[in-house]
């Protein structure tokens, strides 16, 4: 969930890897493993994984350092992972169904839907989109600060408290003016999917993505659900780097709901972004749809590098490289996950909460490295 993670284009200036040029006979090292071994020695996690989806389908799995910080147990493969903010792609991918079937216009005011719950300062729901909340340009003010001893002391608020907690601060900006990401965007996402439904959030993101696209090992938990079900690695926070390092993999991510609440793997966030980016006969999104979706605005001015559009960023690595995807932190791990047009897809997720630009950028730079460039070495 935490909105450094999400803002990727903060690593624009340590995203990118730079190095002398091999000779073209010489074989170079696999680049994920680079960025695996990367974040647990340069960044610090205990571990890292990663999982590559290539062109014909098949799956690479990485691993580097332990599972278990304390008793040293191997980094399992495939590990299911708190995803945070991927969340959000999930959630808009719901909405942007919800449009597909003529039951929510992206230009609807939220009030249309929700009426009387946007209410604060400088805050009116007549005055915010569907399409604003998606793509962060409602002004809404983040949340996520007030919330994190709630996550980590296992308290659960619900989506209206999270939302109540939001609403004591003004609006930073008005609706449209500019960017800013806001997880508060998506609760209100969240809730208007279950009022337009009448069905919990939980249950529509089961039904109309996970057994969809059969991701197998990706569930939304349950209310006061504060373990991670199946195999997994241990998940850790330091608060800075003279903190002690803390367990946190138990925790209660209530608070984050459809803004950053969600569990996956590495291998399942694959199959979904590259289901998400396929064009003709898209299993997730009509044309319409999915052109809506990728429909980007700047989050930085003068930047050309970073755009976000709805529930998705958009990553421009060269004229000959484009990647989509979002990335997510939540207290215990960090994840990016992109695909490509034509449906490559990989993800890396490190242990260790990033609490740096150069984490996130390290994170960004594994995915995007298995993307744009080819590989030369397989996995151990």
């Amino acid at each position: 969930m935490r909105k450094q993670l999400a803002l990727a284009a903060l690593a624009l200036a340590t995203a990118v890897t730079t190095g002398t040029a091999a000779p073209a006979n010489a074989i170079r090292p696999d680049p994920v493993r680079q960025g695996l071994e990367t974040l647990v020695h340069s960044d610090r996690a205990p571990g890292a994984q990663a999982s590559v989806l290539d062109g014909e389908g098949d799956f690479r799995t990485y691993t580097a350092g332990v599972g278990d910080r304390d008793t040293r147990a191997k980094m399992p493969r495939d590990g299911q992972v708190r995803i945070g903010s991927i969340t959000k792609t999930f959630t808009a991918v719901v909405v942007l169904q919800l449009v597909g079937e003529g039951r929510v216009g992206l230009d609807d005011p939220v009030e249309k839907h929700l009426p009387n719950l946007l209410r604060g300062e400088e805050i009116d729901g007549n005055d915010i989109t569907v399409r604003q909340l998606l793509q962060h340009t409602s002004g809404l003010p983040d949340y996520e600060n007030d919330v994190t001893d709630d996550i980590l002391e296992r308290r659960y608020l619900s989506p209206r408290d999270a939302l109540d907690i939001a609403l004591r601060h003004e609006a930073v900006f008005k609706p449209g003016e500019k960017w800013q990401y806001s997880n508060t965007n998506y609760l209100v996402a969240g809730l208007m999917v279950e009022k337009v439904t009448g069905r919990p959030l939980a249950e529509q993101l089961d039904k109309r993505i996970i057994k969809r696209i059969e991701l197998r090992h990706t569930y939304f938990p349950a209310p006061g659900e504060t373990a991670v079900r199946d195999r997994h690695p241990q998940g850790y926070r330091q608060e800075t780097t003279e903190s002690p390092v803390l367990n946190v993999t138990e925790i209660d991510p209530s608070a984050s709901w459809a803004a950053g609440a969600m569990v996956s793997t590495n291998s399942d966030l694959n199959r979904f972004y590259s289901a998400l980016l396929k064009g003709h006969g898209n299993p997730l999104l009509k044309e319409v749809q999915r052109k809506q979706m990728r429909t980007t605005v700047p989050v930085e001015e003068g930047n050309s590098r970073y755009g976000m559009g709805l529930g998705i960023m958009r990553v421009q690595l060269s004229e000959k490289c484009v990647v989509w995807g979002h990335s997510g932190g939540i207290p215990g791990y960090g994840t990016w996950a992109a695909a490509t047009d034509d449906g490559r897809a990989a993800s890396a997720t490190m242990t260790l909460e990033p609490k740096t630009r150069e984490a996130v950028g390290h994170l960004e730079e594994t995915v995007t490295a298995a993307l744009c460039r080819r590989r030369t070495q397989t996995s151990d």
